[in-house]
């Protein structure tokens, strides 16, 4: 088996060998990605990683990593001869970069793996919805409808996924408690494994093949408006994002590959006007020079506000997927070192979202399970009276239950991400999360028509929070 793995990065994935296989750095990143969504692809439950697939991981984990131990760099050394006396050598150590990160991975990999171990006694169980409802038929009738038996929103297009369940009183405090700290340490773990991963992104080199996909100018990257605003005398980024379309994950990853194209025509631009000024000779080109240096200004000028631009957006948008940008230098790449620590921390990236989100699901359910015992109890209370006659107990519809469709979901649920999963990515991961538009309920609450500027808030509201919880870093699929 390892024989063959090697094999296959050595010929690039192509086992035929006919030489139309990818670079070493490529092969050796999809083989992590791809053993990573062999073991913890389906990670739908909190319960420990089955024996088989945990040694997977560790083995091939090992022969994968095992490259960067060949990844060294020469350091000046003194030894002492037997003699007596000094002399200095050059001796090898692990690169800089595979000596700091690589490290912290694996340390960050081992407290994962041990965290999904720790779920192996639980107050909370998982039923498969579909064969539930399946039974049920109609699923107001379904029992559990209060109680946890109905998948979050993350797990309303797969409705088929297992749910959590809780007791009819809800989690123990003790059990709470310590979901929420597993909770609070993973989301350290994903803040760690992005910075790991977006300081090797910035890293490695723009290839060539992006560079020249790119526009002439900077207004044809960005659009009229974007262009105008950046172009203007006072500029503030964050104006300028309330005013764009940040809606949707897809509309905001559009607008950073715009803006983040029109940084690198800038900077292009003014790299080589830089280069035309130090040809140019003095004399007769006085003017032109003028020129050129006004122009050269006014590029940098609009490089760093782009820049500046990006930053806010990706400060705001934490779990934001990978760039166009991003892939291309992932598939580009021929630095195998900064493969492995790319594609390892994207990996852990995904890996502890996907973790986060199943606490989140478990929390949820607790929660509505906990609103709908107090709401039955404080009911049944009120109706007690004073009267001779007994109360039969009713049951009323629960308003957690779903009325339309097995799939529709009146109410929102806490969530995490930002991420997505992430489509190709760490990016990233990012998955997307669906909501109900938030202005549509806005207008359904309130009987008088709402301000032309409520509205706008409202809805800029609910596109942010539908995308993060703050403090909390994105999903990644």
């Amino acid at each position: 088996m390892m024989k063959e793995r090697f094999a296959k990065l050595l010929l690039g994935e192509d086992m035929s060998g006919g030489g139309k296989g990818v670079c070493t750095a490529l092969a050796i990143s999809n083989a992590i990605t791809n053993l990573s969504a062999t073991v913890f692809g389906e990670l739908w439950r909190l319960e420990p990683l089955a024996l088989q697939k945990k040694s997977m991981w560790k083995r091939e984990m090992e022969w994968l990593l095992c490259v960067s131990d060949s990844i060294v760099e020469l350091v000046p050394s003194i030894q002492q001869f037997p003699g007596g006396g000094t002399y200095e050598v050059m001796t090898t150590r692990p690169r800089s970069d595979l000596h700091v990160n690589l490290p912290a991975l694996k340390k960050l990999d081992a407290m994962l793996i041990s965290m999904l171990d720790g779920f192996s006694e639980t107050e909370f169980w998982y039923v498969d919805r579909g064969i539930v409802v399946g039974d049920g038929g109609d699923c107001d009738t379904y029992p559990s409808g209060f109680s946890g038996g109905r998948p979050s929103i993350r797990q309303e297009d797969k409705w088929w996924l297992p749910c959590p369940k809780v007791r009819p009183d809800g989690l123990s405090e003790d059990a709470r408690k310590r979901l929420q700290q597993c909770r609070d340490c993973t989301n350290q773990i994903l803040k760690a494994a992005m910075d790991i991963n977006s300081s090797v992104l910035v890293e490695m080199e723009i290839p060539t093949a992006y560079m020249e996909t790119l526009p002439k100018n900077g207004k044809a990257c960005l659009g009229d408006i974007i262009y105008r605003y950046i172009t203007a005398e006072k500029f503030s980024p964050e104006c300028l994002l309330d005013c764009l379309d940040l809606s949707t994950e897809h509309h905001t990853l559009e607008i950073a590959n715009r803006i983040e194209a029109a940084v690198h025509v800038w900077k292009q631009k003014d790299h080589k006007k830089h280069i035309h000024d130090k040809n140019i000779k003095h004399s007769s080109w006085g003017g032109k020079v003028k020129g050129l240096v006004a122009d050269t200004h006014k590029n940098q000028i609009l490089a760093q506000r782009a820049e500046t631009l990006l930053q806010s957006l990706r400060r705001r948008f934490p779990g934001l997927p990978q760039t166009a940008l991003d892939m291309n230098k992932i598939q580009y790449n021929k630095d195998v070192g900064q493969s492995i620590l790319e594609s390892y921390s994207r990996v852990m990236e995904s890996l502890a979202f996907n973790i986060m989100a199943r606490i989140d699901d478990v929390l949820f359910v607790d929660d509505a399970t906990r609103q709908c015992a107090a709401a039955e109890s404080i009911s049944l209370f009120n109706r007690g009276g004073l009267g001779g006659h007994p109360i039969q107990k009713r049951m009323s519809p629960s308003p957690f239950s779903i009325k339309q469709s097995p799939f529709a979901s009146p109410y929102g649920t806490p969530t995490y991400c930002a991420s997505t999963p992430v489509s190709g990515s760490p990016a990233r991961v990012p998955p997307s999360q669906k909501r109900g538009n938030p202005k549509e309920e806005s207008i359904q609450k309130f009987e008088k028509p709402l301000p032309a500027d409520f509205e706008r808030v409202w809805s800029y509201a609910g596109s942010i929070s539908s995308r993060v919880v703050s403090g909390d870093a994105p999903e990644r699929d």
